[in-house]
């Protein structure tokens, strides 16, 4: 069980006072589920207090209710025995190294219990349980970090995504291509792609350099705006129209990217890559 107790987001406005709880299930599989608002008895008597962390022999059984969220709750499967074939280079995952071992949850599932959860997903395509592994060697899909950064680990304990860049598809609507930067101007940002093309995983060192057309989106259900807290289903990802920015990028080598972002330019006022642009690596 751990105690989550401190401030969030890009300027810590957001405190968080929840749970992360995980369960053994054999020497290799476990399951953790984060930002449960509120334990069972049994598990509350064991809170470690906020900020902290405990390790308890507390069986629980099948079909136990353990605890209690409000607005989203994350939950995965881990499986050491299992490498996902999605993260090429799993020594830039140090601080997280469970990422590489990240299965589709729902395969460990019993089969109604599986159709059950997949009944509530918000995303209707298949893996229903999400994907989050794209990297494909020597294309541009998938996740990158800037050299000199530790790879995931960052620089900053407080900003350690500063030097993140995944350019894949969306969560829920992976029609969509989207990407999250980890600095885009003093903040991070996840945008669309106008025109959702080139699709990165034909992105290749032989393509040369590409300008994405950066611009900000929203999620809908039929013509209405969802709210993202309430179920719905057939939700679709759209772009806005405004451009925010444009994004170059160029293989270098099959592990090797350049990167550079243009806030407030359109593709057509670049006229190529300036001191500012930056390397990224596996």
């Amino acid at each position: 069980i751990q105690h989550f107790g401190a401030p969030v987001g890009e300027d810590k406005s957001g405190l968080v006072d929840d749970f992360r709880i995980e369960i053994q299930h054999t020497c290799a599989v476990s399951s953790t589920y984060i930002h449960i608002t509120e334990l069972n008895d049994e598990l509350m008597a064991h809170d470690p207090g906020i900020g902290q962390n405990a390790r308890l022999d507390v069986p629980v059984e099948a079909g136990e209710i353990l605890g209690w969220f409000v607005k989203n709750v994350d939950f995965n499967i881990v499986d050491l025995d299992y490498i996902t074939d999605g993260l090429i280079n799993p020594a830039s995952y140090q601080r997280e190294p469970w990422k590489i071992h990240v299965p589709d949850t729902l395969d460990y599932f019993l089969p109604e219990i599986s159709k059950k959860i997949a009944s509530v997903s918000l995303r209707t395509t298949d893996p229903r349980g999400g994907e989050f592994t794209y990297d494909i060697d020597g294309r541009l899909v998938g996740n990158w970090f800037e050299e000199g950064t530790n790879g995931y680990q960052g620089v900053d304990e407080n900003r350690y995504w500063a030097g993140h860049l995944a350019i894949a598809y969306n969560h829920i609507d992976p029609s969509m291509i989207e990407i999250s930067i980890g600095t885009f101007v003093d903040r991070a940002e996840q945008l669309a792609v106008a025109g959702n093309a080139p699709d990165p995983a034909t992105v290749t060192v032989e393509t040369g350099a590409v300008i994405y057309e950066l611009i900000s989106w929203d999620y809908w259900v039929g013509d209405e705006r969802w709210d993202r807290f309430t179920f719905a289903e057939g939700i679709t990802a759209r772009p806005g129209e405004q451009v925010v920015g444009s994004m170059m990028a160029q293989m270098i080598d099959d592990r090797t990217l350049k990167m550079e972002t243009f806030p407030g330019l359109a593709a057509a006022d670049i006229t190529g890559f300036t001191p500012a642009a930056k390397m990224f690596t596996r």
